[in-house]
């Protein structure tokens, strides 16, 4: 008689018949193969029972897709679309707006050139629920919305719940014979998903791991009192803040707890994640796991993008002290080894200054690290610079004062064996002003990495026309090997390139033009000038300049209207940080300016004035390769190098700048004549400074920039509201950091300049083509080759990686 089946037997057996029903077994095997091989990563190659169910939980779903959309078409579609637009569905993806400015736009063309390079890398960050908030222009001033983001999903992110690691913040620290411990800790868990990163045309996919905040299952619950249960869940919340929102600040510090818990949050999740990595690979080792940490810099090369993650320099130490038992000389000398430090500003305003009092208590165990590293670093000063008390005082980590504060950027350069500025110029500020002292006690640590941008982004997918015209004339290997543009120089006078290129860019503006009616309800004349200003709000990037050069236009034009002039649409965009009272008020001058001056039939179609609602990168992938002139106005010295400067000059834009930052670069690499260059030097900007900046000097001598100023300040340009920019005024008469009026009799005679050469559409085009030829040293995959070369010691390997298809070795 046979044994009876057991309940799992008979639900193993129903479960065989369902998954039969599903198809062909040999497929549904075949698929469920499939999935555990993704399913397992190429650090672990045994299953665990959670890898089969996700396997078999993915092949089901993958079988029930199908019928599920079926059914839902059958019920409820009544008119179904036969073709689909691939820009219709690319304009339903939501812009991953997880970074503020160029630094992290400059982090996701990094990951880019890392993977198209064959580097194996990974991209670390947060996972943010609400990014960069969405800009909405009401009345003419910034309202801000919530970025959400994730509301419809995101299909290119996978959870990783098998790798949630816990992180610790506040409780105590104990010292015993046996070592310090970190006790009495909050613990909230970072759940890790990850995003593909496709390298161009190699098959090689490299991983961007982003990490979410969630509260541990106990969260609060163990000391609760009765009835204290709904509580105690509800504040589970606060765990799961610290990956809510982004910090909406760009070049501007703000000392809040939860911006240190999540710089804190970041760095301990990854941290742990690469060391994991680290133990379980072989990397030659023949140790079943991996105790020494010996080759731990040979193998791992940790890249600090600006102070943020500065915390991975105690956090490290803490790991190989307190918890591997490394020595701390020996701790100190991996730590080196490992970490180098990029600086991205040299804004005092922007540098990241924690109170030593937060510290205490949210990571006191980092604080007594800090303290120690600190301690050794003013031994070794001392040792070479005896009885140089100022000297130790400019160079500690701890600034003393009525608040003691940790200044970031020491411990970055003292905890790295490498530092970095963006630009020639900013590296040679880096060295000779903002890290001086360390410069001195360590020349050979300071190096400079010029930014550089991605051409697949910024020109074969943005720009489809123009990469198409280069092609036809240089073949596609530029696309990986920018410095090939160089082809072109010959072609500069060709006549069929001329008018190609000019072709292209006519088509982008009546694009652009369409778009910006479809969107805005604003009509512009697609034959006039584009010239565009886009980049964040800020004081130091000068659209106060711009606006004194408009309205200056704008009063030549009302003066004698029957002058030829060369017809302008001025875009300006760009997002405020919603605390920075003087960035908002500089977007509703723009916005009012635009409402004087295109209401005005005396000017009607000359001179237009937009604000670019919202500017974000999806918007720039529209915007740059329709712009005839790109603005790159800073105060020489203040921008570290910019990168929409290379993105506007890549896509055809001829580019309207000072010597600042990339500007130097790429007059250099262009010849000077080929850009319009103006304004102070950043020795001028200095020479003027011990001299004393006096604006009123300027606003007396010249007429037309007292006439601008006049009008703003009175309420010419709000007529409902006339003291609206009267603050702007005084800031730009009596204490004006960036020095506009020092630069606008250069800047506007160079405009000038850009209005006699636009009347030349072919001599402007063939400056164009000569800047396209000479914009390959701005590629991010020269940027990485360096980085990877004279920093990570880790150079691109020549192989690709095979196809999946293909047997590995």
């Amino acid at each position: 008689m046979a044994k009876p089946l057991t309940d799992g037997e008979r639900r193993k057996q129903i479960s065989v018949r369902g998954l039969a029903g599903l198809g062909d077994v040999a497929e549904v095997r075949k698929s469920f193969n499939r999935h555990l091989h993704f399913t397992l990563v190429k650090d672990r190659n045994v299953a665990t029972r959670r890898d089969y169910y996700l396997a078999l939980a993915h092949t089901v779903r993958d079988h029930l897709v199908g019928r599920w959309i079926r059914t839902q078409q059958r019920y409820y579609e009544r008119d179904p679309k036969l073709g689909l637009d691939l820009e219709e569905l690319e304009e339903i993806e939501e812009d991953a707006g997880l970074g503020n400015g160029g630094l992290g736009r400059l982090a996701a063309c990094f990951l880019d050139s890392m993977a198209t390079l064959g580097l194996a890398a990974y991209g670390y960050g947060i996972r943010y629920e609400f990014g960069i908030f969405n800009q909405k222009i009401v009345n003419g001033w910034q309202v801000e919305e919530a970025d959400d983001w994730l509301r419809y999903g995101n299909p290119w992110e996978k959870a990783r719940p098998e790798y949630m690691l816990p992180v610790h913040f506040y409780g105590r620290v104990e010292h015993s014979p046996e070592g310090v411990r970190w006790l009495d800790t909050q613990v909230v868990l970072a759940m890790p998903y990850d995003t593909p990163v496709p390298g161009y045309k190699n098959d090689t996919v490299n991983t961007m791991r982003l990490w979410s905040a969630k509260a541990p299952n106990d969260f609060k619950l163990h000391d609760f009192n009765v009835g204290g249960y709904i509580e105690a869940v509800l504040d589970r919340n606060l765990a799961e803040n610290i990956s809510r929102v982004l910090y909406p600040n760009d070049n501007f510090f703000e000392g809040k707890e939860l911006r240190l818990k999540q710089e804190y949050f970041v760095v301990a999740a990854t941290l742990q994640d690469i060391i994991r990595r680290f133990k379980s690979s072989k990397f030659g080792c023949r140790d079943p796991v991996r105790t020494s940490f010996e080759t731990f810099p040979d193998k791992v090369a940790i890249q600090l993008n600006d102070t943020h993650p500065a915390l991975a320099i105690p956090e490290l130490m803490r790991i190989l002290v307190d918890v591997e038992k490394v020595d701390w000389g020996k701790a100190w000398e991996i730590t080196k080894k490992t970490c180098a430090y990029t600086n991205h500003t040299v804004l005092p305003e922007a540098l990241e200054r924690w109170p030593v009092s937060m510290f205490e208590k949210l990571l006191p165990r980092h604080l007594d690290i800090i303290y120690a590293i600190n301690q050794r670093h003013l031994d070794h000063v001392a040792a070479l610079f005896p009885g140089d008390v100022d000297r130790l005082r400019r160079m500690s980590v701890i600034e003393e004062g009525d608040c003691k504060r940790i200044n970031m950027a020491h411990l970055c350069v003292i905890g790295s064996h490498a530092v970095n500025g963006v630009a020639r110029i900013h590296s040679e500020i880096v060295r000779q002003s903002v890290f001086k002292d360390f410069y001195e006690l360590e020349p050979e640590k300071f190096q400079n990495k010029t930014n550089g941008i991605t051409p697949r982004r910024w020109l074969l997918l943005c720009n489809p026309g123009l990469a198409e015209t280069i092609v036809e004339r240089i073949g596609e290997d530029f696309l990986t090997d920018l410095s090939q543009l160089k082809k072109l120089l010959p072609l500069v006078g060709d006549e069929a390139l001329i008018r190609d290129v000019a072709q292209v860019k006519q088509e982008n503006k009546v694009k652009f033009s369409a778009f910006l009616e479809k969107q805005y309800g604003v009509k512009v004349n697609p034959s006039s000038m584009f010239d565009v200003h886009v980049k964040r709000i800020h004081e130091y990037k000068r659209q106060l300049l711009n606006c004194l050069h408009v309205v200056t236009l704008y009063n030549r034009i009302k003066k004698d209207p029957t002058q030829a002039f060369v017809p302008r649409t001025v875009m300006i965009g760009g997002k405020a940080a919603p605390g920075y009272h003087m960035a908002k008020k500089i977007i509703k001058l723009v916005t009012s300016i635009g409402d004087i001056v295109n209401h005005d039939p005396i000017v009607g179609d000359r001179l237009k004035v937009i604000f670019l609602e919202n500017y974000r990168v999806s918007l720039a992938e529209k915007v740059i390769p329709a712009a005839d002139l790109s603005q790159q106005i800073s105060t020489a010295g203040t921008e570290a190098s910019g990168t929409g400067n290379m993105k506007f000059m890549l896509n055809g834009a001829l580019t309207i700048g000072t010597m600042d930052g990339a500007n130097v670069e790429m007059a250099e690499e262009a010849g000077a004549e080929n850009l319009f260059i103006f304004g102070l030097r950043v020795e001028d900007v200095e020479a003027l400074d011990r001299k004393g900046y006096n604006a009123h000097e300027y606003y007396n001598r010249l007429p037309e920039l007292q006439q601008a100023v006049d009008q703003i300040n009175s309420g010419f340009f709000s007529p409902r509201e006339p003291d609206c920019f009267k603050d702007v005024v005084n800031m730009l008469l009596n204490h004006d950091r960036f020095k506009v009026f020092a630069d606008y009799e250069a800047y506007v005679a160079c405009q000038a300049q850009v209005d006699q050469l636009y009347r030349n559409p072919k001599e402007w085009t063939k400056k164009v083509i000569r800047n396209i030829a000479c914009s390959g040293k701005f590629s991010s995959d020269r940027t990485i080759t360096e980085y990877a070369r004279d920093i990570w010691g880790a150079e691109p390997p020549a192989l690709q990686t095979p196809p999946p298809s293909l047997p590995r070795d």
